[in-house]
């Protein structure tokens, strides 16, 4: 059970990150929709406000890369592509917790993007976790305050 958790931070640190270098998205207030499958069954959508800054859509890299917060384990980015309207990356960990998550961002224009993150996690050779998410991010304003 604990490598899940660590699963679902890296996760959890994509999905409410949305940002992309060279502000291909506008600033602002965003309505970012989840839809996750876990092991074959689909939770119901979640709906999530975020206000990205000027400098969280400027740097692709920090904002939507994943961040790991295994423990034991020992992990390499194996691909990055970054491009203004595009973001794809694969991250692989090895050690108690195998992971291997992969993350395919599109910026279809300033005010809208769509996602995918897939993630497996293995302990002991038996696949513990299987979750994909689907994301959709709309621009819906400026920032509340």
């Amino acid at each position: 059970m604990r490598g899940c958790r660590s699963i679902w931070l890296v996760a959890l640190a994509v999905l409410t990150a949305p940002a992309v270098a060279g502000h291909s998205i506008e600033p602002g207030q965003w309505k970012v929709t989840s839809t996750t499958r876990m092991n074959g069954a689909t939770a119901p959508p979640q709906v999530k406000a975020r206000c990205l800054t000027p400098e969280q859509v400027s740097d692709i890299g920090k904002t939507f890369g994943p961040e790991v917060g295994t423990v034991n384990s020992n992990c390499q980015r194996t691909e990055y592509e970054a491009a203004a309207r595009r973001l794809k990356w694969h991250l692989v960990c090895k050690g108690q917790l195998d992971l291997d998550i992969s993350g395919d961002f599109n910026f279809d224009s300033p005010a809208h993007y769509t996602a995918t993150v897939a993630s497996k996690g293995w302990m002991a050779g038996s696949l513990m976790s299987d979750v994909k998410t689907e994301i959709e991010g709309s621009h819906v304003g400026e920032c509340e305050k």
